[in-house]
């Protein structure tokens, strides 16, 4: 896996150091949707030395160089997603879980009709409860 992470990030013009190939192997496989700190908590406790500052440049890195997109899904909470492809997202309000929503499944209407904008992309955020 490492020599993957490595190769991947040399093919996105990334410099691999140590401190950037423990966040990538972190944040690049992960199905949750990170936000710095969570990062900053799950890679500190394999590479206890790291900082703050590295993994926020680190991440800030990655979404400049298109291997995370770096989402806005509620106000005030910025968190970070692997997943490239276009999708959308469900947030359980009760845990604060953020689930992958495939594209397909959600229809938007009328987007034509907004001759006012040059809409380049769109992603729905739906909130609510996962049924039991």
């Amino acid at each position: 896996m490492k020599f993957d992470i490595i190769s991947l990030l040399e093919q996105h013009g990334i410099q691999p150091s140590a401190q950037r190939v423990a966040v990538a192997q972190y944040v690049l496989s992960t199905q949750e949707h990170p936000s710095a700190d969570q990062v900053l908590a799950r890679v500190s406790s394999k590479f206890p030395f790291i900082s703050r500052a590295t993994v926020y440049n680190t991440l800030n890195l990655f979404v400049e160089k298109g291997l995370l997109k770096e989402l806005n899904l509620a106000e005030g909470k910025v968190v970070f997603d692997p997943k490239l492809e276009r999708h959308h997202h469900f947030i359980d309000e009760q845990t604060g879980t953020i689930y992958d929503i495939p594209w397909d499944l959600v229809s938007v209407c009328n987007i034509e009709s907004l001759k006012d904008y040059d809409v380049i992309d769109y992603q729905v955020v739906l909130k609510g409860r996962v049924k039991a």
